[in-house]
């Protein structure tokens, strides 16, 4: 998998609230809209997300961003072996203080 950190945020915060603006997505991940549409499109061109224009709309607010059953998985994948990272490096770190006890 050949996924970003960025991306995973993305996909995350889509997960959450498909109904968000392109605006609002950008502040709440702190990137800017140029980035944000980057990643979109990359995650969209990965076939992760499917981006639906629920309003006809000229001001190009109206959009929906929705998971695709690929992106949930990927998502649930890269999550997965983000814990079991973390998991890894508790133990070593609990190993480590057990040994100096």
């Amino acid at each position: 998998m050949n996924y970003n950190p960025d991306q995973f945020n993305v996909l995350r915060k889509i997960g959450l609230k498909p109904n968000s603006t392109q605006r609002r997505l950008a502040i709440e991940l702190g990137f800017s809209l140029g980035k944000l549409n980057y990643c979109l499109k990359a995650l969209r061109e990965k076939g992760l997300i499917k981006i639906k224009n629920f309003k006809k709309n000229t001001n190009k607010i109206g959009y929906a961003y929705i998971l695709t059953p690929k992106g949930i998985s990927i998502k649930t994948k890269i999550t997965l072996n983000f814990m079991k990272r973390k998991i890894k490096e508790y133990d070593e770190l609990k190993s480590e203080i057990e040994s100096e006890n």
